[in-house]
């Protein structure tokens, strides 16, 4: 049997694209003589749905998708993911569901039984767990079909009271398929592969497990779909970030010819986020999903042209660079807005810096502008030492400015804020902070200067004197970054304890850490939670990004 893998990137509410692509999916898969097409979780409409899944219509447009859909699985099975009605009147509404289609039926119908509600997923506000497991017949084989999480809990430590394998092994199934839609973060791609590796060891079958791919708004799907044999062997891995349709012949045996011996080790346990911070850790993979975080956010929501900020600082240099190659160096405006505080090197940085990107730039010098601002509120001010409140006056003209030209012109502003800043509050709101997409928050600085490097590996785009100069704000004269903060290698390193491995204070403490720069910093985080509640949506690289994905209270006193 033949079966093949389509990891495709769809775009949630969009039923006529998305059944479109899929039909091109079921007729590229017939052409590659495919018994078996699998396509992504809930495919048909989108991941993740959110509260679109509260609207009857819209789960009418599901099920109306699936009608078309099946028309062209005549000869060919497809296995297709969509919410499902509870036909009861007990639980939840919806299932998250598969369905297989063939002979223009709906041949069999599987629900997911272990819905997620950590980090970016909160399934069980929609769906209704699974109360009963069935292997899915279909030409002469017993198909253990799951959804995503289905495959996760098999760890020594689980998360869930069961497995569903668990239970569908009653039934002696042939192979295991899995639909899935699993989000990148830098460290994810090999864990899965251990995840996946580990359920084929322990129940001894065959995997053809497919993976969206896409962004949508903060959440980046790499794909990298996979197939195993029986044996725990590699057969096929379908590229990383990119559409793909794919497979392998299985034989009856549970063998693939396909398949070669590989490195990948299973765990019996999920693994922690690594135990030290290193901002180096699958640099290629975290620039490549900004890239595409950025082009998908454009393409979905029918924007074309960015602006941004150009500072001559680290982070924007980076953002532009990023943007340029992910929209077009044509599609991407940068705006220098010099003020009596910015070093005439800053401005040339920035000049050179897209005159090797060869994207459109314009410099508006804000001295008069902030002049203005200064002369309206001297009656106010009166002879008050100067603060941060003439420091963020500057920035806030700034970001008044460039609110007007994306007014103007259609543009979308990107923020460039790194992680590091965010999680401190180093940054103005309505100034900085103000953007439709934020392209590096979940990056902390030693990993922006990271990306820089990166971008340079084949010529130098980055002007080197951007990369080595001490970052600085430049609202006030000689200001540097490290006057207001500790120095970022002792920074990034303490918040990645807290935010990405959940450490409390006494624990970072002990790893060596001085307790006071330890207080220090997390009074920052959490005394500017505040800020960060009122930020754009963040493209998600790692395991904890600020978003939906780490929720904690504004007016919380943990550690204040």
């Amino acid at each position: 049997m033949k079966i093949v893998l389509a990891q495709q990137n769809y775009h949630i509410g969009n039923f006529e694209k998305n059944t479109e692509k899929i039909i091109s999916g079921i007729n590229e898969a017939k052409r590659q003589g495919a018994d078996l097409v699998v396509f992504s979780e809930l495919c048909v409409c989108g991941y993740p749905p959110r509260d679109f899944l509260e609207f009857n219509d819209f789960i009418d447009k599901c099920y109306g998708a699936i009608d078309e859909i099946k028309q062209h699985a005549d000869t060919i099975g497809v296995l297709i993911g969509s919410p499902a009605r509870n036909p009861v009147f007990e639980g939840k509404d919806h299932f998250n569901a598969a369905f297989l289609l063939y002979e223009k039926e709906i041949k069999g119908e599987v629900h997911k039984t272990l819905l997620p509600t950590y980090d970016v997923f909160d399934e069980y506000r929609y769906f209704e767990p699974a109360f009963d497991w069935h292997v899915l017949e279909f030409k002469g084989k017993r198909l253990a079909v799951t959804i995503c999480e289905d495959i996760w809990n098999i760890n020594d430590n689980p998360l869930y009271r069961f497995s569903p394998m668990d239970k569908l092994m009653e039934q002696q199934p042939d192979l295991m398929i899995n639909l899935s839609a699993s989000p990148f973060d830098y460290i994810h791609e090999e864990e899965r592969k251990s995840v996946i590796k580990s359920n084929v060891i322990k129940y001894k079958l065959p995997m053809f497990y497919c993976n969206a791919v896409g962004s949508q708004t903060e959440i980046v799907f790499d794909g990298a779909s996979l197939i195993f044999d029986k044996e725990g062997n590699l057969s096929k891995c379908l590229p990383s970030f990119e559409e793909a349709i794919a497979g392998a012949t299985l034989n009856d045996d549970g063998t693939i010819a396909e398949s070669t011996v590989d490195n990948i080790t299973p765990i019996s346990h999920i693994k922690p986020n690594p135990l030290e911070y290193n901002p180096k850790l699958n640099i290629k993979g975290i620039h490549t999903a900004l890239v595409h975080g950025i082009k998908d956010y454009f393409t979905k929501m029918g924007f074309t042209k960015a602006i941004l900020g150009s500072s001559g600082g680290i982070d924007s240099a980076v953002t532009l660079a990023l943007a340029c190659e992910a929209l077009g160096k044509d599609n991407v405006r940068a705006i220098l807005m010099p003020s009596p505080y910015s070093t005439e090197h800053s401005v040339n940085d920035a000049v050179k810096l897209s005159e090797n990107l060869q994207n459109p730039y314009d410099i508006i010098k804000i001295t008069q502008v902030y002049e203005a601002f200064l002369a309206t509120l001297k009656p106010i001010f009166k002879d008050l030492p100067f603060s941060i409140a003439e420091e963020n006056i500057q920035s806030r003209s700034r970001g008044n400015l460039l609110m007007s030209i994306a007014n103007k012109f259609g543009y979308i502003l990107l923020n460039t804020s790194n992680k590091s800043e965010l999680a401190t509050g180093y940054g103005t709101l309505y100034g900085d902070m103000a953007g439709g997409i934020g392209v590096l928050g979940d990056c902390y600085k030693l990993q922006v200067y990271a990306l820089a490097e990166y971008i340079n590996r084949d010529r130098e785009i980055i002007p080197d004197n951007i990369i080595h100069k001490a970052p600085s704000a430049e609202l006030r004269p000689d200001q540097k970054d490290a006057d207001s903060l500790p120095q970022y290698d002792i920074l990034d390193k303490v918040l990645y304890q807290y935010i990405e491995r959940r450490k409390g204070p006494s624990e970072i403490k002990e790893l060596g850490f001085d307790a006071d720069v330890v207080d220090r910093i997390l009074k920052l985080v959490n005394s500017n939670e505040y800020k960060r509640n009122q930020f754009c949506p963040i493209i998600r690289v790692s395991p904890k990004a600020f978003g939906v994905g780490r929720r904690v209270p504004i007016v919380g006193k943990y550690l204040s």
